[in-house]
């Protein structure tokens, strides 16, 4: 079976963290990032109405981005989220019980995980992609280690940090994409500053050795 996921991780596999956007914000924001090759854009729970600004990502890209909401810690959020037009579910841990929520509901559901115990619990539970988060703290060492005993079609993206300089190492050890939040948008940045940083994320991108496709 193909991983929903895939069909998004063209032309680039990024995910934009979208920490701290307000509803007003969203049509000019998502619309560079979306000019850059951005496909997956999340809005994360803790930020100001994070529904409201969910709801304008769906209605703005969402027939060609994959729009949802990071930082879901709670199980009634996710069918909230899917009320307001998103289709993943991003966290930063690990609990099975979301995920499965996020089955249920038929959505993307991309967990954080810092071990291997926790990446093989939310494969089981049914997640779509894992989050090696935080990879400032997981060198890309760590990522090759498990990519010796994860499953070969599990895709990891390493979120946490991340720059375009630094995404070479860990697209070397098996990354299959990564996220990135406060160094490609802070709030308040005007659309013609965050389209210069994405489009200086999907230069660095493309400079990496190409292989068999980004899954």
């Amino acid at each position: 079976m193909t991983n929903p996921l895939t069909d998004y991780l063209e032309p680039l596999p990024l995910i934009a963290v979208l920490r701290g956007i307000t509803p007003e914000e969203i049509p000019a924001i998502a619309a560079v990032l979306a000019g850059e090759g951005f496909r997956v854009l999340e809005v994360p729970l803790n930020s100001p109405r994070p529904f409201h600004s969910i709801r304008a990502l769906a209605a703005g890209v969402g027939e060609r981005c994959l729009v949802g909401a990071g930082t879901v810690l709670a199980v009634d959020d996710v069918a909230r989220v899917k009320a307001a037009g998103g289709r993943l579910i991003v966290m930063p841990h690990a609990d099975v019980a979301i995920i499965r929520a996020a089955r249920e509901e038929g959505m993307i559901c991309v967990p954080g995980v810092a071990t291997p115990t926790e990446a093989f619990a939310a494969l089981a539970a049914g997640a779509d992609g894992l989050k090696l988060f935080p990879a400032d703290q997981l060198p890309p060492a760590a990522l090759k280690a498990w990519r010796a005993v994860l499953p070969a079609e599990a895709l990891v993206f390493a979120v946490g940090g991340i720059k375009p300089e630094t995404m070479a190492p860990y697209w070397a050890a098996g990354a299959n994409g990564f996220g990135t939040g406060s160094n490609l948008y802070r709030p308040g940045a005007p659309a013609n500053e965050v389209r210069a940083v994405a489009a200086a994320y999907a230069a660095a991108f493309r400079a990496l050795p190409r292989r068999g496709g980004v899954a």
